[in-house]
């Protein structure tokens, strides 16, 4: 850190020498992990451009349909370029897709039928699919309402997969396979491609037409190859995660066996109509855009992780994963063990935020959670994760969740405000 950065932080931003200290001697130390982070980025970045070069976008791609969206070029070549990038028969892109639980949810109810089996095999889902499934209540219109049957297995105590579990509970009623890649809000190792890929052969050689799809949000481009690739028949994500690249403003996507992605396009529309429809409204570019920055937006928020991981394992902090481990997602898991030192976390992250740094984020009754969430999200996107941002449910162990950055740097200067606030409080020692 230059010496005059390190002024201006001491004397214009009040921020303390031992907290600067600290965070300058955690760069030194993770430096050749973000060799590996650059290698990456490298090679996605290519693979983004020559997905793009290849179906020959051009500013006409770029243009606005309105209505029904009838013969919108912009949306038909994004869509051949995610298929592309993902190696895959297909995929749905849209704006009408609000969030990876809406891309999620499109390909469980576009496939699902009653009578079918859906197994969770990474255990209890994310918060939001306990709802959409009906787990601990059946809201209306959730899939075990409409007749779906659902199990879950838990992983092994050293977070892997169950294998001799998924061998016993799979039956002729098993119509698909659920993998959450990420942790999501949990204390467990998000699965690797090589752990995906495994455990796909493994259920096709029990039976080969049960669908396996995963849960990628957070994962796009953590790899050198995504899911699909590695045998899943769909796959789904958010366009404010990772693949939006801090630029799209709203959006999801599905990609996987033609088929499949047709069922989900007949959720999101109507059967008969699936992707024949769907006005962009202008926002193509943006799309297009974003996922051409979007590997190395996710390598700054990869960086940022590895840096925090270290950072608060120095002071003595339970993290998850370590600064060190192969990384499948940009999700940073720290224990506090403390609910008021969560929360001060939290709103550390949100001073350091360049839109609404004023604002002091506090636990509240989240739409789709079981628990108070505290989310700390001063994006330029609401509730853009590929940005800085951290939130938890409150919960015993208190575990706050970091994820995002579009810069390294911001996720640096967003860890020395929420240091300097925890600090302030009493929680930590320096």
């Amino acid at each position: 850190m230059h010496y005059k950065t390190i002024d201006y932080m001491i004397n214009k931003l009040n921020i303390s020498k031992k907290i600067i200290d600290i965070c300058v001697s955690t760069e030194d130390e993770v430096l050749e992990q973000f060799k590996r982070v650059d290698e990456i980025c490298e090679f996605n970045q290519y693979k983004v451009l020559a997905a793009m070069q290849k179906h020959r976008i051009s500013e006409m791609h770029f243009n606005c349909s309105t209505g029904y969206g009838y013969g919108d070029v912009g949306r038909e070549a994004l869509e051949k370029v995610y298929a592309e990038i993902f190696s895959c028969e297909d995929a749905l892109v849209r704006p009408q897709i609000v969030s990876g639980t809406h891309a999620l949810a499109l390909c469980l109810f576009g496939v699902l039928r009653p009578g079918d089996e859906l197994i969770s095999i990474t255990g209890k889902p994310y918060d939001t699919l306990e709802h959409i499934i009906g787990i601990d209540n059946r809201p209306s219109g959730c899939l075990s309402e409409m007749g779906v049957i659902y199990s879950q297995i838990e992983l092994t105590s050293a977070g892997k997969i169950n294998y001799n579990e998924v061998t016993k509970r799979i039956n002729e009623k098993t119509k698909m396979i659920l993998i959450q890649r990420s942790l999501g809000y949990s204390w467990r190792s998000s699965l690797t491609l090589e752990d995906i890929e495994y455990t796909i052969k493994f259920i096709k050689i029990m039976n080969p037409n049960i669908i396996c799809m995963v849960d990628n949000c957070y994962g796009e481009f953590l790899d050198f190859k995504e899911p699909t690739e590695a045998g899943a028949d769909m796959i789904a994500g958010s366009l404010i995660k990772n693949p939006g690249g801090s630029i799209a403003p709203t959006g999801g996507y599905v990609c996987g066996r033609a088929d499949l992605v047709e069922m989900a396009a007949n959720r999101l529309i109507a059967p008969g109509i699936g992707k024949e429809c769907g006005a962009t409204l202008g926002i193509n570019r943006l799309f297009f855009q974003g996922l051409f920055i979007a590997p190395h937006i996710v390598s700054e928020a990869v960086k940022g992780a590895v840096f925090c991981s270290r950072l608060f394992s120095k002071l003595g902090f339970e993290v998850n994963p370590d600064y060190n481990a192969k990384r499948s997602d940009i999700i940073q898991a720290i224990k506090f063990n403390n609910r008021e030192a969560l929360i001060a976390f939290c709103q550390g992250i949100q001073k350091g935020s360049p839109v609404d740094s004023f604002v002091n984020p506090e636990p509240w009754d989240m739409p789709g959670y079981k628990d108070q969430v505290i989310m700390a999200a001063g994006g330029f996107v609401q509730g853009a994760s590929i940005e800085l941002s951290a939130d938890a449910p409150l919960r015993p162990p208190y575990i706050a969740y970091l994820q995002g950055g579009v810069t390294f740097e911001h996720v640096k200067i967003g860890l020395i405000y929420a240091l300097q606030n925890l600090s302030s409080k009493g929680y930590i020692n320096l």
